[in-house]
């Protein structure tokens, strides 16, 4: 081995010693990296996230959902959460002037010609459509005209007739009972008042408003599920109880309005506000509605989804009022006519 110089140790030791720094700089400089680097994962992380999604704002100018009839005026995209009660009262009845010139020749779907027929159909469009309703009461009230006749009639044969309906024999239990109590305790009239005509089998408030309204000219509030659907989406009530809803609504029209009323939701909820999917991008109604992007909101796909008339399809009566027709409205064929 070499021999060593008299300050080669200290020159060495003090290498050592800056040569230290060196190497902590260098781990600060990894540690800075290390961190930048996490940093710059987490802001790519992020931008990787799905945008949130904005809630579907209604036009302010709703399009026009039928051939002919004018766009709504241009209101509030959405009404406030927090709505005051005067306010809720002139949204409501601005929904109604709406639909009631989308609706202009609304009317009962059932067809019928005097009291007896509206109730008997009524009480038989529990669970079926108006349509079906419509092509089972011609056999019907062909074979049993009066209250009298409908009473004394033999079940089975009833039974037959309504097959096509549904609940048939609960049914024919009904229509017969309500026949016997009008023979026997109304001398074969139908009664106008509300309180004589829940009193009859198979007819409760809803069945007596129809027939009140409608063959009597006495307002009422019609709560079937498409009004008691829609009134929830508007926001008029959050009841669920027919009877409390019919209270809640009631409050916010004139009594005068309440017949008309109840045709124009219950059109709009048959035609175009669905229970599944309503057709939004087609509601004349759109910037009126809280409920607005629950359904289809692109105008063109949302006109597929129309019903009845507003989709090129007959209505649901067979023998619809003339208004109806002159407003282009198509009848319904009957029973076995495809």
């Amino acid at each position: 081995m070499g021999e060593q110089g008299p300050d080669g140790g200290r020159e060495t030791a003090k290498a050592t010693k800056k040569a230290a720094p060196a190497k902590r700089v260098t781990a600060e400089k990894g540690a800075v990296k290390k961190s930048a680097g996490k940093s710059v994962e987490k802001r790519a992380a992020v931008s990787k996230q799905a945008p949130a999604k904005k809630p579907p704002v209604a036009p302010k100018k709703a399009a026009a959902a039928v051939k002919g009839v004018a766009p709504a005026k241009t209101v509030a995209a959405q009404p406030a959460r927090e709505e005051s009660r005067t306010a809720l009262v002139r949204r409501a009845r601005r929904i109604n002037r709406e639909l009631a010139e989308v609706y202009p020749y609304a009317h009962p779907e059932l067809d019928f010609e005097n009291p007896f027929q509206l109730v008997v159909a009524t009480v038989l469009s529990a669970q079926t459509t108006d349509l079906r309703v419509n092509q089972t009461t011609p056999a019907l009230f062909a074979k049993y005209p009066a209250p009298e006749d409908l009473a004394a009639a033999n079940p089975e044969e009833v039974e037959e007739i309504l097959r096509p309906t549904g609940f048939f024999r609960a049914k024919t239990k009904s229509v017969i009972g309500l026949s016997k109590a009008l023979a026997e305790d109304f001398g074969g009239e139908v009664p106008g008042r509300l309180e004589d005509l829940v009193k009859l089998p198979g007819v409760g408030r809803k069945t007596a408003f129809v027939v009140l309204g409608n063959a009597f000219g006495r307002p009422g509030i019609t709560v079937d599920t498409h009004f008691q659907r829609l009134v929830r989406r508007w926001q008029w009530t959050a009841e669920t109880d027919p009877d409390k809803i019919e209270a809640a609504v009631g409050a916010l029209f004139p009594k005068s309005d309440w017949t008309d009323l109840s045709h124009h939701v219950i059109w709009h909820g048959r035609r175009i506000c669905h229970a599944r999917k309503p057709a939004c991008g087609a509601c004349p109604i759109a910037p009126l509605c809280p409920a607005y992007g629950e359904g289809e909101t692109d105008p063109e796909k949302a006109k597929k989804l129309l019903k009845y008339e507003k989709g090129g399809l007959p209505g649901q009566r067979l023998n619809p009022p003339q208004a109806y027709l002159d407003a282009g409205g198509k009848p319904a064929p009957p029973l076995g006519a495809g």
